[in-house]
């Protein structure tokens, strides 16, 4: 996997509040990977939770292998944070 540098990071994060799928992908890979971020796996869940849901299945994939090694609390906050997103991000 490529090394992921903050251009492509802020750049990431802004097409993600358009919407688009390989962006919210990309930022589930950089904050399960700490490229360009510390590992965040509540971070990266919600971010392929996002992808997963605009039809990325390696997103799906990915969010499943981090739930497994995720506790309940992390994983409902990684909801919680997906939906609060919704909110202002469709």
């Amino acid at each position: 996997m490529a090394c992921i540098d903050i251009d492509s990071l802020a750049q990431y994060e802004r097409d993600a509040k358009d919407g688009r799928a390989d962006a919210l992908y990309n930022l589930g890979l950089a904050y399960s990977t700490g490229q360009g971020v510390g590992v965040d796996m509540v971070a990266a869940h919600k971010w392929f939770n996002l992808a997963a849901m605009r039809g990325v299945d390696a997103a799906k994939g990915w969010r499943n292998q981090l739930a497994s090694e995720m506790s309940t609390i992390q994983i409902a906050e990684a909801q919680k944070l997906a939906r609060e997103w919704l909110k202002f991000f469709r």
